[in-house]
């Protein structure tokens, strides 16, 4: 009695756990429209327009999602790198080329940028760069490259960090780590 009620109860216990399996949990994906227009709003142009990415990211691909930032470095080689320190991954994202010759006849000033009235921040001004965090604000002292006005994003030169970075002004003499919140 008891073996008949297992062999009838056996198909019904195999279907049921069948979903269960199926469920097993996956690790949260970071979302690629996301990381797409972090991209997008870091370099300031749109796919496959000149300075922007060359193509859309590619949507096989998984990564896990990025728990603190996503970091978009300087365009290097014909490329930015997109990365997240604390999930483990790097992606590097190619970028549509810009015809310098046919931009600089295009251009008044052969292409240099016209000086700016009243910039908010000029070449040449100390700033201070800071990224900042959920936890954390770290700052540094800095050299503006360029002239800009308060949203504008500009290069800027730290006296730690050889090289330059990066940064989004935010009030006159304080600019912004782009990728930091």
């Amino acid at each position: 009695m008891i073996r008949i009620a297992f062999m009838t109860l056996a198909p019904v216990l195999a279907l049921s756990a069948t979903p269960l399996l199926a469920q097993r949990a996956l690790p949260p994906a970071q979302d690629l429209d996301q990381l797409e227009q972090i991209v997008v709003t870091t370099l300031g142009a749109d796919i496959g327009q000149p300075g922007g990415p060359m193509a859309p990211i590619d949507r096989r691909m998984r990564l896990a999602a990025c728990p603190i930032g996503i970091q978009v470095d300087p365009p290097t080689l014909g490329a930015v790198t997109v990365r997240c320190t604390t999930a483990g991954w790097r992606l590097r994202v190619p970028l549509a080329r810009v015809d310098m010759v046919s931009a600089n006849r295009a251009q008044p000033n052969g292409g240099r940028p016209a000086p700016m009235a009243r910039a908010d921040i000029r070449k040449g001004d100390p700033v201070q760069l800071i990224a900042q965090g959920q936890s954390y604000s770290i700052s540094v002292d800095a050299m503006a490259m360029e002239d800009a006005n308060i949203g504008g994003r500009i290069r800027v030169s730290a006296a730690s960090k050889p090289g330059t970075l990066f940064a989004e002004v935010i009030d006159m003499g304080r600019v912004r780590l782009i990728g930091f919140k």
